[in-house]
């Protein structure tokens, strides 16, 4: 079962989003913030990483760069998670992001499919 590492700081997004993505087939584990987030990714080795960009302690854009200079977390794909424009993209991907999902998306049901289609298209798969 493929794993993902959902990680922001709204307990309400993780709850809406969780049982989405469990019941699209998906093993869902959660983060609150870039430090718990890097530590977790370490611990239990996801496929996957939804990553909110505003999060406290260490933001998104700062927990990404360590999760992909890590050698044991290098390899995970790393989907960003915003509400905002995109206007970080193209600094984002150079950092390691494969792909972003509006959050507004992400909570419903079909952010589970766009998920799938995006971390499949990273990896190849």
């Amino acid at each position: 079962m493929t794993k993902i590492l959902l990680v922001d700081d709204s307990k309400f997004l993780r709850l809406a989003t969780e049982p989405a993505l469990a019941r699209a087939g998906y093993d869902v584990i959660t983060a609150v913030d870039g430090e718990n987030a890097r530590q977790v990714a370490r611990e239990k080795r996801p496929d996957l990483i939804l990553l909110d960009m505003l999060l406290p302690k260490m933001t998104g854009p700062d927990g990404l760069k360590p999760l992909k200079k890590d050698p044991q977390t290098a390899s995970i794909a790393v989907v960003v998670l915003t509400g905002l424009s995109h206007k970080n993209a193209e600094r984002l991907r150079r950092d390691g992001a494969v792909a972003f999902l509006e959050k507004s998306d992400l909570a419903l049901d079909k952010g589970s499919k766009r998920c799938r289609r995006r971390w499949r298209r990273s990896s190849g798969s």
